[in-house]
């Protein structure tokens, strides 16, 4: 029952339920002792009441009232718990390492406890008191569990390596936790990329990518039409409940609208397939970047742009094509103070060198000299159709040669004019740098490309208006920035610096971009 016997009331908000408190009585009771809300308590997160009452559920701050009951949770003995529950990519490396460089950062011991064959419980506390602060748990499943997990309330963040489906997305609305695609409800913590693999015997050493799609489809059975010898491909994938497993499905085979063969290898995780394609002569896998094992990297290619592959530079730039952001998804819900403070943590960086040394590409912005960007240039020249002229190429190497182009870069959702799960994280990221004032006195070029399909001139229009999309974008997200210090420009070159070629989507998907170039 809930008594109000004033006008004013606290201000409420959504927090994290830590699953240690059960639901059970409690009244909580304002200092003056002019209002009283009871109902089963739900949650406590050092700071803020969760309480069911007969009107809904309500959230109270907790400097402001007092707790009688069974249910009232000590107050000097709290302890912060956060479950992660999702992608073995994310959780058997990253985390641990991030959460280490956290505890080492606030001068916190971490000690760490297996529950069980995934799952695994670090535990903060205080080194002086040896009170514990904190109690991580990660469980480590695949993308598709975590989610699960999510709904179910048994994980509060989810580790995921694709973004979140549609049915993921109304299901997470239905159950009261928010559009999880919305602002704040994910974060990127890392980068990774989708490699094909080899045996380090096996002598091909550039695929298309095109081509790569079909070999996972069975189309091309044979490495004879891949330029190796006469033998049968042997496909190794993960497993299809997997988060790399469904990126490969959703990047490679369904844009060409094909299936998975029957007769490829599935793994269930990373380890395990490098293993199988190392000992494999006339294997061929997908995996992650960060987990390639002893097998030998394949360069994608094709005829219209250099062979590349998942360096950390390609990978932060998204030149390279299947880069795959590594997210956390967060329900509408309040986290912990010490939960709050680790989020925070990942953005500074520290945090991004400790994800460079864990084997992932950090998301810390850097500048690259023109000079340093000569095969890009060099591939401009040679592949430039018959619509780009002689002083079209000139004007664009005399523009940027004064400039040094940021890794952060915009691209946009396949057959749409959004911006794709990085980008939009770009957007807030490069906003923050603004309003911290690390690009004052400096001048920003935001410049748009394009694919080469149909004519240049309304190709070199469109790109000019991505670019000036983007640029709105991201002062609107500035919201605190002085923008009189900096000065922002657009311009455009249309198809005239491509990365790939235009005869298939991912090599459309490549061109269509907004560089951030800076002086």
């Amino acid at each position: 029952m809930m008594i109000v016997r004033a006008a004013r009331v606290a201000a409420l908000y959504w927090f994290c339920s830590v699953g240690a408190v059960v639901a059970q009585d409690v009244t909580l009771i304002s200092r003056d002792g002019d209002v009283e809300i009871s109902g089963d308590l739900l949650g406590f997160d050092g700071e803020f009441y969760r309480v069911q009452t007969i009107y809904g559920e309500l959230t109270v701050d907790g400097s402001g009232v007092r707790c009688e009951g069974p249910g009232c949770p000590n107050l000097e003995s709290y302890v912060a718990r956060v479950g992660f529950s999702g992608a073995p990519t994310i959780g058997r490396v990253l985390m641990p390492a991030l959460l280490e460089a956290f505890a080492l950062r606030h001068q916190y011991d971490l000690t760490r406890e297996t529950l069980d064959d995934d799952r695994f419980v670090y535990i903060l506390s205080n080194p002086e008191t040896a009170t514990v602060l904190g109690e991580f748990t990660l469980r480590l499943s695949n993308t598709d569990e975590g989610f699960a997990d999510l709904l179910a309330n048994e994980a509060d963040i989810v580790m995921s390596v694709r973004e979140v489906r549609q049915s993921e997305r109304q299901r997470a609305r239905e159950a009261g936790l928010g559009d999880l695609s919305a602002r704040g409800r994910s974060r990127i913590v890392a980068l990774d990329a989708l490699v094909p693999v080899v045996a380090p015997s096996n002598p091909v050493q550039r695929i298309t990518t095109p081509q790569l799609a079909r070999v996972l489809s069975g189309d091309i059975a044979s490495w004879a039409e891949l330029g190796g010898p006469d033998a049968p491909i042997t496909v190794h994938v993960l497993d299809g409940a997997s988060g790399i497993g469904q990126a490969t499905q959703d990047r490679l085979l369904a844009p060409i609208d094909k299936s998975m063969s029957d007769a490829a290898q599935a793994h269930p995780d990373g380890p395990t397939l490098a293993q199988a394609v190392a000992g494999d002569p006339f294997g061929l896998g997908v995996t992650s970047r960060s987990e390639l094992g002893n097998t030998w990297e394949l360069a994608l290619e094709g005829e219209c742009g250099f062979a590349l592959r998942a360096t950390r530079r390609a990978v932060k730039t998204e030149d390279y094509p299947l880069t795959a952001p590594l997210f956390l998804y967060m329900p509408a819900r309040r986290f912990p103070k010490l939960m709050r403070e680790f989020l925070a943590y990942l953005r500074d960086p520290s945090a991004q060198l400790v994800i460079r040394r864990a084997g992932f590409v950090d998301r810390a912005p850097e500048e690259i000299a023109i000079n340093a960007q000569g095969d890009r240039f060099a591939n401009a020249i040679a592949r430039a159709g018959p619509e780009i002229d002689l002083s079209e190429l000139q004007r664009m190497v005399r523009i940027l040669a004064p400039l040094r182009r940021l890794t952060t870069t915009f691209r946009f959702e396949a057959g749409s004019a959004g911006l794709d799960a990085q980008s939009r994280s770009n957007v807030q990221q490069l906003a923050r740098a603004l309003e911290l004032g690390l690009y004052d006195a400096r001048r920003l070029v935001f410049v748009g490309f394009s694919d080469g399909e149909g004519p240049a001139g309304p190709n070199k229009a469109i790109a000019m208006r991505r670019a000036e999309a983007v640029r709105r974008a991201v002062t609107t997200a500035a919201e605190t920035a002085n923008l009189d210090r900096i000065t922002l420009e657009t311009d455009a070159f249309g198809e005239a610096m491509p990365m790939a070629c235009d005869d298939s989507e991912w090599g459309r998907q490549v061109n269509r971009r907004v560089e951030v170039w800076v002086r």
